[in-house]
């Protein structure tokens, strides 16, 4: 069947069949990583026409009115003495999320440098969390763990999009991590500015801590936990639960197997 443009509904109908076909079902609270670049070059290969908006409506379409849909709007410029306004400062994480923070469905969480954009049944839930350290327990990413949500990626490898390692490690207390303090400028939802502190668990640059999860993620892949596919593949979009990643990157946390699963080290 041939979509164009003028079939708008029956395209995202599509695409929305192709993520329940990835592991997205009615009423998931998910978490969704995303590069658009290559995916919707593929889209235009075989005649769907979508615009970025359209790729999120396909999936609050899937998970429907019980579902919540979480974005990542993270922006580093907090750490280099910018100001951080909660209304404005763009996402960094790509078109898609992008588009979701410019939508007034959604709303955004309080951490400066690693924020989330939530639509849905639990938006406000999410929205008003502002968690002080990035991945600590009473972050978004703790919230997804607690109800067991679904972490997806859309044609990105997961070791460039995986962050919730960061938060396992946290919570783990991993050793080639530390606390790391922000302070600076922060612009709220009414405008009011003030000056903040916020904390990210942070590699140990001293020790060399390079982050490379790529053996953690084929080791996930190997043993059939995504659902799915890999990027550049069918749906090009795989699926994990939050407690089964927090099980297995805690496993390789407590066994001593971070180095060579989720970091190296370089000291020059």
């Amino acid at each position: 069947m041939k979509f164009t443009g003028a079939y708008k509904d029956k395209n995202i109908s599509e695409l929305a069949s192709w993520w329940s076909k990835s592991g997205i079902e009615k009423g998931d609270t998910m978490l969704l990583h995303s590069s658009l670049s290559g995916f919707i070059k593929y889209l235009n290969s075989i005649e769907i026409e979508l615009t970025p908006q359209d790729i999120l409506d396909s999936f609050i379409e899937v998970i429907g009115n019980e579902g919540t849909l979480i974005l990542p709007t993270f922006n580093f410029k907090f750490t280099k003495g910018e100001t951080y306004d909660i209304r404005n400062t763009k996402s960094e994480t790509g078109l898609l999320t992008e588009t979701a923070r410019l939508n007034r469905n959604y709303m955004r969480t309080g951490h400066p440098m690693f924020s989330f954009v939530v639509t849905g049944k639990l938006k406000d839930e999410f929205g008003r969390i502002n968690n002080k350290s990035a991945f600590g327990s009473d972050s978004p990413f703790a919230k997804l763990t607690e109800i067991n949500g679904k972490i997806a990626a859309l044609d990105i490898p997961g070791e460039l999009c995986n962050t919730y390692v960061h938060y396992v490690e946290e919570c783990e207390l991993a050793p080639h991590r530390f606390f790391k303090f922000f302070k600076g400028k922060y612009i709220d939802v009414e405008g009011k500015e003030s000056i903040r502190e916020y904390a990210v668990y942070s590699r140990k640059l001293e020790m060399g801590v390079k982050t490379d999860i790529k053996p953690m993620e084929d080791y996930l892949w190997s043993m059939g936990l995504y659902s799915g596919c890999r990027p550049g593949e069918d749906t090009r979009l795989h699926v994990i639960k939050a407690k089964t990643l927090y099980e297995e990157i805690s496993k390789v946390i407590k066994e001593g197997k971070a180095p060579g699963m989720l970091y190296t080290t370089e000291i020059n």
